[in-house]
């Protein structure tokens, strides 16, 4: 996704807490902890994972903007969703 240099800036000040707490809003389940990694699947009806995500957590750190860009796209959200997340305003 082609973002506008005003999203790229809110992107960069997303936190690993911040992206966790989305995700757990959005139905995500943190599954095993593997030192500075953590694995979030997101289960469909019949308990099957529908997708998942690995989160590399340094904590009160911010991602850098490629590896964020690709997390979102993997976890399938637009910019409403993350406006939604209050994740951009």
């Amino acid at each position: 996704m082609d973002y506008t240099q005003n999203v790229k800036d809110q992107l960069r000040k997303i936190t690993v807490e911040k992206l966790q707490g989305a995700l757990v809003k959005e139905g995500w389940v943190a599954d095993k902890t593997r030192n500075a990694t953590i694995p979030y699947v997101l289960k469909g009806e019949n308990g099957e994972t529908v997708n998942r995500v690995v989160i590399h957590v340094h904590p009160k750190k911010t991602f850098g903007l490629k590896l964020l860009e690709g997390l979102i796209n993997q976890i399938g959200w637009s910019i409403e969703d993350m406006q939604r997340l209050k994740l951009l305003k």
